[in-house]
């Protein structure tokens, strides 16, 4: 069984996201929140919040919860893994994680 390469889409530079914070992006009409955390690490997951349905989870706070890299909901403060989408606090509100890379400069995001 072979699998269907990545289908990467460009959605800004590298500097157009401050470390620590994130940006929104519409990707194969799915909006996306892409965030830098540091200088170099990269995350996209669903921007839209699964408890509200509002596209608001790229202006979330950036942190950490242990070993988790997290944004925390500016509406519900519930916390979702960058790595995975996983929401730790009620895991039934878990989003999509999404492959990113950077490629001369450009974030580039592939739908999971």
């Amino acid at each position: 069984m072979s699998i269907a390469p990545l289908e990467w889409t460009t959605v800004c530079t590298v500097e157009d996201i401050l470390p620590n914070t994130g940006a929104v992006a519409l990707v194969d009409g799915r909006h996306v929140a892409v965030f830098r955390v540091g200088e170099a690490q990269f995350y996209a997951i669903d921007n839209v919040d699964p408890k509200s349905g509002a596209s608001v989870l790229s202006r979330g706070l950036v942190g950490n919860l242990g070993e988790h890299i997290v944004v925390a909901s500016p509406l519900y403060k519930n916390h979702f893994d960058l790595a995975t989408g996983a929401c730790l606090e009620a895991p039934e509100h878990s989003v999509r994680a999404h492959t990113v890379r950077i490629e001369d400069g450009r974030v580039q995001v592939a739908l999971a």
